[in-house]
């Protein structure tokens, strides 16, 4: 089974680096495989706790080099629940990236374990018939500290209902829950990656010269 790594993280970060500078992303150091993934990017500030800029990531299985070059594009510049992360950022950043394994259809809403499986989830509104459906990765209703009701009333409001979560609208639900593995790099260990493996580090356009001169 394929886990996520270091250098997932590292060719997201040449992706996103690569984009400011207008240059071709250097070539993954990870074996191609088919699974579905998630980027995630941070920004850390004055040693404070982690704040979300941008997830994004699909739930239908992907080629990884693809999925992660487009995947850390899309979650940096395109979330639309923030701004399009600037190069300016970049050594604020850490990137979280998921690869996503075990699917398995549940058995009701709360068929699953927080901290260990990550929940999908599928409804029709009861006024409506819209349907409605979002998810959260593994380690969301954990770094929360939520029950699993709480997280699936959360997750409900993502995906866009606005009325009403009574039993009855749970009870609506189908569940599929998945697992996953994950690996988080901030951007200074990228530099410092980045320095032993290619013996200079990457500058950024207009805003500083290589971090390893």
């Amino acid at each position: 089974m394929v886990s996520a790594n270091r250098e997932m993280a590292v060719y997201c970060f040449d992706t996103l680096v690569s984009h400011y500078n207008n240059e071709e992303t250097p070539p993954p150091a990870f074996e191609e495989a088919n699974h579905p993934l998630f980027v995630t990017w941070k920004k850390i500030v004055n040693g404070g706790e982690p704040r979300l800029r941008g997830c994004i990531g699909t739930l239908e299985a992907r080629r990884l080099i693809s999925g992660f070059k487009d995947y850390a594009l899309t979650s940096a510049l395109r979330d639309r629940r923030f701004p399009p992360i600037q190069a300016k950022e970049l050594p604020s950043l850490q990137c979280t990236v998921s690869v996503l394994t075990d699917y398995e259809d549940a058995e009701d809403y709360l068929d699953w374990e927080v901290g260990k499986h990550g929940i999908i989830i599928e409804f029709t509104e009861p006024e409506t018939n819209t349907k409605r459906s979002a998810t959260y990765l593994p380690e969301v209703p954990a770094h929360e500290g939520w029950t699993k009701i709480e997280a699936i009333d959360s997750l409900v409001r993502k995906a866009g209902y606005n009325g009403v979560i009574t039993e009855a609208v749970r009870r609506r639900i189908n569940l599929t829950r998945y697992q996953s593995t994950l690996f988080s790099m901030h951007y200074s260990e990228y530099l410092s990656y980045v320095k032993a493996t290619r013996g200079v580090g990457p500058g950024i356009n207009g805003i500083n010269k290589p971090a390893f001169a």
